[in-house]
């Protein structure tokens, strides 16, 4: 087996990750070694490997993530990136990988994701990588938002109409209470006490 190989992370979710490996294309008899290799990271509990579609597929204990991860960076993939922790990481994981799909097939597609990796690359060593275009984008939208519509803008509609359902609703069930307190003296204080 050869001392390097050129592995790349196809997809990940939280206790499972999906490699693509060419060389078990290339040579299907890699198969057993490459389940020994992956088999040594702490925490793994299958290694399925199809050497059809040169994929491997490591599903392993969630209880371990921190540790398969940090194995699985250093030792085999090198670029290997951790799954996205939040709703906000998973989303911009699912923009760049479709960009990434759309750079693929298109020049155009190409040139503005590699200008915007760089202008990022760019953002998180200007900060020592605490702000991101991610961080950057949103203070901008917001930014935007209030020196655009300003303070003295009315309230949108849905707040007017949220808050105004919130009060009837407040309404409605005070009412209930004190119909409740009419009938039944005792429930009354229940109803009202403090929990």
């Amino acid at each position: 087996m050869p001392t390097t190989m050129n592995v790349q992370v196809a997809h990940q979710v939280p206790g499972r990750v999906r490699l693509k490996v060419p060389g078990v294309k290339e040579s299907p008899e890699l198969v057993d070694q490459i389940k020994q290799m992956f088999n040594a990271i702490p925490g793994i509990e299958e290694v399925t490997v199809n050497p059809t579609t040169g994929s491997v597929v490591l599903r392993y204990d969630t209880d371990h993530h921190d540790a398969f991860h940090g194995h699985l960076e250093k030792h085999h993939t090198g670029g290997h990136e951790r799954p996205p922790t939040n709703e906000i990481d998973a989303l911009a994981s699912k923009i760049e990988q479709e960009a990434e799909y759309l750079a693929e097939h298109s020049h155009t597609a190409r040139v503005i994701v590699d200008y915007f990796r760089h202008f990022d690359e760019g953002i998180k060593l200007a900060t020592g990588n605490v702000v991101d275009l991610k961080i950057v984008l949103a203070l901008g939208i917001a930014g935007f938002t209030i020196f655009e519509v300003g303070a003295s803008a009315a309230t949108p509609v849905w707040v007017t109409i949220s808050i105004f359902a919130l009060n009837h609703m407040i309404q409605a069930g005070m009412a209930e209470a004190a119909r409740a307190a009419d009938e039944d003296p005792e429930e009354e204080e229940e109803i009202l006490a403090p929990a």
